[in-house]
């Protein structure tokens, strides 16, 4: 059983990315350092051998690049990593090769595969600068492939445009059968520029699962992890409600048994891989802590038929979904303090 792949820039990689984002604090739950390193070992034999992580996840660049540096050196696997602006710094070629440099040495590498920038005021336009010159590193070989994360429609396509043709391969963003905001513009922005998504919150903190089928809404502060309480927080006032949410995991129930009872988070991951702007998902795992590699495998065995999709819809329709690009803005954007008047 294989994983399908797609053209990501110089890389032809998996469709299934392991994102590394628990490892940025204890409260995800964390197994020691070998057992992390066994657990990529485990998922690279399976297929997964991309992974995504940031600057800012705790030590997940140097894990990655101790566990990469021990593999074959035949073995393409792919490390994309990101550049994470959250205050504005004076933009120069030196700052920029610093911040580039410090990447290779923590992944232990003479270039950084996918450097992947995310900048958190816009009003600042000194991110074109930024990635003008990490273009310029690009061509001369010290990164691979240059991307985005979190940017809007607005900026991903002035971005795209300014840096020309092929200098920009992807945006990393939220997209998921509970937000679809991506098909609002930047599906579009996708297609002029020849651009990938890769997705994340795919599976809204792990809601959407079987586990969740038939069970009351929970405390948000018991027993959830962060990640679920920001998920919660979207399903119930921002998409809809519980109850709807329920009727949502009840149709992808039915369609799992309809594909030989796959899992209902096998039939959402689908669903955002059958849109042709999406290049891969990022699957959350708790190396060595809590994993899917089996189930999540499965979601390259089938494919959704318009009866399946009709379905979705039909539920999607009775939500908020359609305007939650207006209630809490575009891709990113709710990393982002709301801009006070004057």
């Amino acid at each position: 059983m294989s994983i399908e792949t797609f053209r990501l820039g110089p890389f032809v990689t998996p469709r299934l990315w392991v994102g590394l984002w628990q490892l940025s604090g204890p409260g995800w739950g964390t197994a020691a350092a070998p057992k992390i390193r066994q657990a990529m070992a485990r998922h690279v034999q399976k297929g997964y051998t991309a992974f995504g992580m940031a600057d800012h996840y705790g030590s997940a660049e140097g894990l990655f690049g101790q566990f990469r540096e021990s593999r074959p050196s035949s073995e393409q696997i792919i490390g994309a990593t990101k550049w994470c602006l959250f205050k504005s710094i004076p933009i120069s070629r030196q700052v920029v090769w610093n911040a580039v440099q410090e990447r290779m040495e923590k992944m232990r590498s003479q270039h950084v595969d996918l450097l992947q920038v995310h900048w958190q005021d816009y009003a600042d336009k000194s991110y074109l600068d930024a990635l003008s010159i990490l273009d310029d590193f690009r061509r001369e070989g010290h990164i691979r492939a240059l991307g985005l994360c979190n940017f809007d429609t607005i900026h991903t396509d002035e971005i795209c445009t300014q840096l020309g043709p092929g200098a920009i391969v992807s945006n990393q963003v939220q997209f998921s059968v509970i937000d679809t905001r991506p098909l609002h513009g930047m599906s579009d922005v996708c297609e002029r520029h020849g651009l990938k998504l890769l997705t994340y919150g795919t599976l809204c903190g792990g809601f959407l699962a079987d586990k969740w089928l038939g069970e009351p809404q929970p405390d948000p502060y018991q027993d959830l992890n962060p990640s679920q309480r920001k998920y919660l927080d979207m399903i119930v006032k921002a998409w809809g409600s519980w109850e709807l949410f329920q009727t949502l995991l009840s149709v992808l129930r039915t369609i799992g048994d309809r594909h030989g009872a796959r899992s209902i988070a096998n039939i959402a991951t689908r669903w955002v891989l059958d849109h042709k702007f999406v290049g891969a998902v990022l699957i959350g795992a708790r190396l060595g802590v809590s994993e899917h590699t089996d189930d999540n495998l499965l979601v390259s065995t089938f494919r959704l038929s318009d009866v399946d999709r009709a379905e979705i819809e039909a539920v999607l329709d009775k939500s908020k979904g359609r305007i939650m690009i207006t209630t809490i803005g575009d891709c990113g954007a709710e990393y982002r303090p709301i801009p006070t008047g004057n």
